[in-house]
């Protein structure tokens, strides 16, 4: 049971950020003494009606040193405004719920998280954004390079396909350089400053990472901004209205009798408050942001309140561990096999320290670089300058069944027919013969999961889907292993019961 509990636990807050619980809906009309800081007061939506009574005592009570700490000024400091924003209800939310259910998995994410975190901080500083702002991997990915979201965002850092692209990110059968954790941590600071520019705020810049930013410029556009006539009052006076065409056509009709002055006014006290922290605040108090979105800045207030003092909030201390490396350079193909063999470390090893190569090995005719344990690159280098090109990776072979075509094959692997036939020159692709055997270039095939992630997956009919003819005493776990598929996946493409017995000779199709 306790290895149940901590499993679910673990699987609650791994992945991406939509995975973790959304905190419950505020009203934004309750009187506060800072109309930042939205009370629990009317009905909520969609969230469970236990989880908004217990909120409601939270915030009808003193708040807890505990949880939310008394700032000093001997206190440990954040470069993004922490200090303002920590009492506000959802940041007191998922204070809770990071050390209370989630505890163990925040404790695995701070220790992966050190791997990473000085490279995260200097990457991000040389893009003249804050160090914290790092944490978002935290919420995203819990620093994990092997991520996928259900939306097929990969990485730590969570880059759909046409984003990492955009960011100058490779990512095809071969290699996937959204899970690089240098390469994607590089694409995301200057997508975060990008954004930062954009919407001149941090925590609008971090909506609009989650969101995109068409959608924060489309919902800040329909909130309104009311500037009091008093030229004295001050911007945090400024309350937001909801937009109705009635309050349209008056604000028109007074913008035209105003002068020039108070136009002026208007325009910069407006400037000034959008662009501000507390405008994501404002407009996460609306529905103009799905829940996913509203949730985003307070998990990342409270994953930099625990993650600068994990002891306080009854989570160990990950042992820092920074992310150092050697690195050799190859021209051709090579395989991650051959490197373990010559560092003298285990595949595992070498795999985790380069995830981005999806096959296992650097992809042909194509210059790569390969990361190695610290210490062991002159050994590995003078090794692998001494093999042959034969030798220095040790391809898959297939070998054809009756009625197999080229393109089949290709799609099992996942590679376009075009490698496949430049891997073996001498074969005729329209009379392959039973039982010849073909170089497939690569050392494995990577998981259906990857290959729809980079979208790659068939998206019409069974067109692409590979077949595969039982043999006498094959059995459908052991199908499903061979091909890297579920065994769920592979009776749902095939329409087979739970109780099914298999029959040598069936034709069963296997999905990407």
């Amino acid at each position: 049971m306790k290895r149940l509990i901590l499993w679910t636990n673990l699987l609650a807050l791994a992945g991406c950020a939509p995975s973790i619980l959304p905190a419950p809906n505020f009203s934004a009309n309750a009187p506060v003494p800072d109309p930042l800081l939205m009370t629990f007061d009317g009905p909520s939506v969609g969230h469970d009606a236990e989880a908004d009574a217990a909120l409601n005592d939270l915030t009808d009570a003193e708040p807890d040193s505990r949880v939310v700490p008394e700032f000093g000024a001997d206190e440990i400091s954040w470069d993004i405004d922490v200090r303002t924003f920590a009492s506000h209800p959802r940041v007191q939310y998922y204070l809770k719920y990071f050390q209370g259910v989630s505890r163990t998995g925040m404790a695995v994410f701070l220790s992966r998280g050190a791997r990473y975190e000085a490279m995260i901080r200097t990457r991000f500083e040389q893009e003249g954004l804050p160090g914290d702002l790092g944490y978002l991997a935290l919420i995203e990915s819990g620093y994990s390079n092997d991520a996928v979201s259900r939306a097929h965002a990969v990485g730590m850092w969570q880059f759909m396909k046409e984003t990492g692209k955009g960011y100058g990110l490779r990512v095809d059968t071969w290699v996937d350089e959204r899970r690089d954790p240098v390469k994607a941590t590089d694409a995301a600071a200057r997508h975060l400053r990008h954004l930062r520019n954009r919407f001149g705020s941090l925590y609008l810049a971090a909506a609009a990472y989650n969101a995109g930013a068409g959608k924060v410029s489309r919902s800040l556009g329909k909130l309104q901004w009311d500037v009091a006539t008093d030229p004295q009052v001050e911007a945090d006076t400024l309350i937001q209205t909801e937009v109705t065409d009635s309050m349209v056509a008056a604000e028109e009709e007074a913008q035209l009798e105003a002068d020039s002055a108070s136009d002026d006014l208007e325009t910069a006290i407006d400037a000034r408050e959008i662009t501000s922290d507390h405008a994501f605040f404002r407009l996460a108090s609306t529905r103009l942001l799905a829940v996913e979105t509203q949730d985003y800045v307070p998990k990342l207030i409270a994953a930099a309140l625990i993650a600068k003092q994990p002891g306080r909030y009854g989570i160990t201390a990950p042992i820092p561990a920074p992310f150092t490396y050697d690195s050799l350079v190859v021209s051709s193909s090579t395989g991650l096999d051959v490197i373990a063999r010559l560092a003298d470390v285990s595949v595992a090893e070498i795999r985790e320290m380069n995830p981005q190569y999806l096959r296992l090995a650097t992809p042909p005719r194509s210059e790569s670089v390969i990361r190695l344990p610290t210490g062991s690159g002159e050994k590995v280098a003078a090794g692998y300058n001494s093999l042959p090109p034969k030798a220095r990776v040790q391809y898959l072979t297939h070998v054809v069944r009756q009625g197999e075509r080229l393109g089949r094959i290709a799609a099992r692997y996942h590679l376009p027919t075009s490698e496949i036939q430049a891997a073996n020159p001498k074969v005729k692709p329209s009379a392959l013969k039973t039982g010849s055997r073909l170089v497939i270039p690569a050392v494995a095939i990577p998981s259906a999961l990857a290959i729809r992630a980079i979208g790659k997956a068939a998206r019409s009919g069974h067109a692409r889907l590979a077949t595969h003819r039982v043999r006498s005493g094959e059995t459908l776990s052991g199908i499903a292993r061979r091909y890297r598929i579920s065994l769920r996946a592979l009776r749902r493409a095939n329409a087979l019961p739970v109780q099914y017995t298999l029959k040598a000779g069936k034709s069963l199709r296997i999905p990407s």
